[in-house]
């Protein structure tokens, strides 16, 4: 029995479709799970592919009792026969990731297939059901949803300065995501369960429709904070084509240990500011909870930025996939070398205009700077919302500037065509930062497409 368990340990999930039994190329539940893999949904995720083949492959092979959070650790993700999954909790991150994936890929490719694959909760073992037994497709929850929210966001620290233990960054985090699906919780019952007055037209009215009040589906995008982190402790900043790539996994993280990095790199961080901007959305008459999808930024693909409305808050150092308006932009966010703060760039000054404007990020209470933006989508046929800052309380200065409007509202009533929709535009914000909160945002330059 020791030898034969051995003998398993060493095994690997094979690499390639030869490796296989030649018999998986004619039973079903192989090839639907072929099909799976292959779908968009999976499509970036080769530890999610490898994880799903996996546990199927022991299934049909007879092995299914053997299918244990230890054995997927060693055989999946590489971990060494003796690791501990009390300390190392790989197996239950991705196994969340897995289960949401295949919900979504069964709601929308692959929801003609006559088998659908569930990973029942508390269990890693497969199964397979005819949908003859499963009267209602598995739903992709739309939005809102929960996720792991942390009370304060990641930010640069200042050279010379000590750096946030990441151990209380990590300990601060997981008791924030209980309280913060909590009041997410409470949040959407009052959204649902109160009715408003219909309030007066506004300046951003026709923005909101333009978003949320159409035919095509709007994904709403927010930060990616462990992302941020992770560029911090490595103090190297991270391009979108890296970040697709998944090449924030393999960033040296100096003296944090194995355990605290999977977290790190697995888990779906987001700051508390933008937990506020995304319930402020919800509450918007304009929107549409069937058609308004939350997306964590790793989730996101190309595909859905070509053929759907986004809000992507956060900026490129946060969120990537801010960086797909700058060829459309004249404002953008630049990080220093080493995550040293950020500039943002005026491409073509206009008289009275800086060519950049930069914060003093490592003062208590300084001047911040934040753009809004409204551009095309990557395939021109919707419509892109960005709500970028500097740091954290430049974000909140945009969000709060867009959902106020006062200090907007010119901009805005200028976008205004006469039939009501509304023009491209870009928004330059200045704000005071005091204690990671904006006050006093003003409106300091701004273009109309």
């Amino acid at each position: 029995m020791e030898r034969s368990t051995a003998i398993r340990h060493e095994q690997k999930v094979p690499s390639s479709q030869e490796a296989w039994p030649h018999w998986f190329e004619v039973e079903p539940r192989w090839t639907l799970a072929q099909r799976v893999v292959a779908g968009r949904h999976f499509a970036r995720s080769l530890l999610l592919s490898k994880f799903l083949l996996y546990v199927v492959a022991e299934t049909l092979e007879g092995r299914a009792s053997e299918i244990t959070e230890h054995q997927i650790g060693v055989q999946v993700f590489d971990r060494r026969p003796g690791y501990s999954t009390v300390e190392d909790n790989i197996v239950r991150n991705y196994a969340r990731q897995l289960r949401r994936r295949l919900a979504e890929h069964f709601a929308d490719e692959g929801s003609a297939e006559p088998l659908r694959i569930d990973i029942p909760l508390g269990a890693y073992v497969p199964v397979f059901i005819p949908v003859s037994d499963h009267p209602h497709a598995p739903e992709v929850r739309p939005f809102p949803v929960p996720v792991t929210i942390q009370t304060q966001p990641p930010a640069a620290a200042p050279a010379g300065t000590p750096r946030r233990s990441w151990k209380r960054w990590i300990l601060g985090a997981s008791l924030a995501a209980a309280y913060s699906a909590a009041l997410i919780g409470l949040t959407w019952f009052v959204v649902a369960h109160v009715n408003t007055a219909q309030a007066r037209p506004q300046p951003a009215d026709p923005l909101w429709a333009a978003l949320f009040d159409g035919p095509a589906n709007t994904f709403i995008v927010p930060a990616d904070a462990g992302f941020n982190l992770l560029e911090d402790l490595s103090r190297r900043p991270l391009p979108l084509a890296d970040y697709i790539k998944g090449d924030y996994l393999a960033l040296p993280l100096a003296g944090v240990d194995a355990h605290s990095a999977d977290d790190l790199r697995s888990q779906q961080f987001t700051s508390f500011v933008d937990f506020q901007i995304i319930a402020a959305l919800a509450r918007l008459p304009e929107y549409n909870p069937r058609r308004a999808f939350l997306r964590f930024p790793r989730d996101l693909r190309l595909d859905d930025l070509k053929n759907a409305n986004a809000v992507l808050i956060g900026s490129v150092g946060s969120n990537p996939w801010a960086s797909i308006a700058d060829s459309s932009a004249n404002f953008r966010i630049v990080y220093h070398q080493g995550m040293q703060g950020a500039t943002i760039i005026n491409a073509n000054p206009r008289p009275g205009e800086a060519a950049s404007y930069a914060s003093h990020w490592n003062e208590p209470a300084h001047e911040t700077f934040a753009l809004i933006a409204f551009l095309p989508n990557l395939g021109g046929n919707g419509h892109l919302l960005l709500l970028q800052g500097l740091d954290v309380a430049g974000t909140q200065a945009a969000a709060e500037t867009l959902l106020h409007q006062s200090a907007i509202a010119p901009v805005l009533q200028r976008a205004t065509r006469t039939d009501g929709s509304l023009r491209y535009f870009e928004v330059l914000l200045r704000s005071t930062s005091i204690e990671s909160n904006a006050t006093g945002t003003q409106v300091i330059a701004s273009r109309i497409y």
